[in-house]
């Protein structure tokens, strides 16, 4: 099978289709406009924009509403990668359809006030952050943006945002905000341009434990004073992820202490997961969406070496089932080199950003293969850049805000 960029290539050559009946073959310029465009929607977005300059047809494509209506109706794109480092003065991408890096047009509003952070993302559309709490919603493909309504700057322990496809875009953005045990939430709707009002969130009555937002310290193996409180990268301090279960939406995130607590939306309760590990062990956790599932991520040490591991909770028995394991001869890499890791779920695939100050790796890993790849460095201009996490959104020149 032919790749992306043969196909274009091919294309970008001939321009023509060949058929087996009598009137022989077809060039793609005999096409109305209107299969033109529906053929070219099908392309991967990255080719479509080389193929651009193959004529002037083509290139008033691009900037046709019917054939972002087009594009519009294709029901999924493989994602890209929208990469954090410690300084968001460049907007680079990996490509998961070509396996490559790239550079997009920096944002208008980023380059004005870089303490705009990424915090969520959903369809083609992520969500940025500032310390004030004011969010602003943009398509990283097109660089257009939204401000959103100011709204009351309070604790905010995760983030989420969902957005639905097709012609007649719209998102929401859902907040969980408040102290322990007093949480609550509320929704941006971008249709009607307004965030509604918070819904408290009552402790569910079947769940014992306590939630523990207070520093727990310990001594490590090796002697060192350690406390739970994990200090994430600040794209991630919001690390959430949605699901929906028996008709009930549920958001969870980690707690200071890296608890996991999941939050009921439909029923209006939350819960504390069990820990994974006892708390006097040291390790790293994030949680990702896979597949429709929540399942947490953990990077721990144990007798001189690293174990990365991918667990799912089971509510029957309230316990954590693991189901998944890096290569021993790929995590043993990590040990003694007090890695953070930061993850994100795109589909079938979660890709792990794992940094410290002797390393960063970027681990692709593939649930449907069971294949764990690491991605090449990402050099711009003889830098190799470093990341610390990333979001995932689908290249959609459609989306709009």
């Amino acid at each position: 099978m032919d790749s992306p960029d043969q196909c274009a290539s091919r294309l970008s050559r001939k321009r023509k289709f060949e058929y087996q009946e009598d009137d022989g073959t077809l060039d793609l310029d005999d096409l109305n406009q209107d299969l033109l465009e529906k053929v070219l929607s099908w392309l991967p977005t990255s080719a479509f924009f080389r193929l651009t300059s193959v004529c002037k047809r083509w290139k008033s494509v691009a900037d046709s509403t019917s054939f972002k209506l087009a594009c519009s109706e294709i029901p999924s794109r493989q994602p890209w990668f929208f990469m954090v480092g410690s300084c968001l003065d460049k907007s680079v991408v990996f490509d998961s359809t070509e396996s490559k890096w790239k550079q997009l047009n920096h944002p208008s509003f980023l380059r004005k006030d870089l303490g705009f952070m990424p915090v969520a993302s959903s369809g083609g559309l992520i969500c940025f952050r500032n310390a004030s709490g004011d969010f602003i919603v943009s398509n990283p493909m097109t660089g257009s943006f939204r401000e959103l309504p100011h709204t009351e700057n309070q604790t905010v322990h995760a983030i989420v945002m969902q957005s639905s496809p097709g012609p007649c875009h719209s998102f929401e953005l859902v907040l969980v905000c408040g102290e322990f045990p007093r949480l609550s939430f509320k929704t941006f709707n971008s249709a009607l341009n307004r965030w509604g009002d918070a819904n408290p969130l009552s402790k569910n009555h079947h769940d014992s434990g306590e939630i523990e937002e207070d520093a727990v310290y310990f001594l490590s193996k090796a002697g060192n004073l350690v406390s739970t409180n994990m200090l994430r990268s600040p794209s991630k301090q919001y690390s959430s992820v949605t699901t929906m279960k028996n008709g009930n939406e549920i958001v969870y995130f980690l707690s200071s202490s890296g608890a996991v607590v999941a939050c009921d939306l439909t029923s209006k309760c939350f819960s504390e997961y069990p820990r994974l590990l006892p708390i006097w062990s040291e390790y790293s956790i994030d949680i990702v969406e896979c597949r429709g599932e929540m399942i947490a991520v953990v990077l721990s040490e144990f007798f001189e070496s690293a174990s990365l591991r991918m667990w799912r909770y089971d509510e029957g028995n309230r316990s954590w089932q693991q189901v998944m394991a890096m290569p021993p001869a790929m995590a043993h890499e990590f040990y003694g080199k007090k890695v953070d890791i930061n993850c994100l779920g795109a589909g079938d695939r979660i890709l792990i950003c794992l940094n410290s100050s002797e390393l960063f790796r970027y681990i692709l890993y593939d649930s449907v293969g069971n294949e764990w790849t690491e991605l090449p460095t990402c050099d711009v201009k003889g830098e190799v850049m470093e990341f610390m996490s990333a979001f995932s959104f689908e290249p959609r020149i459609e989306a709009s805000v």
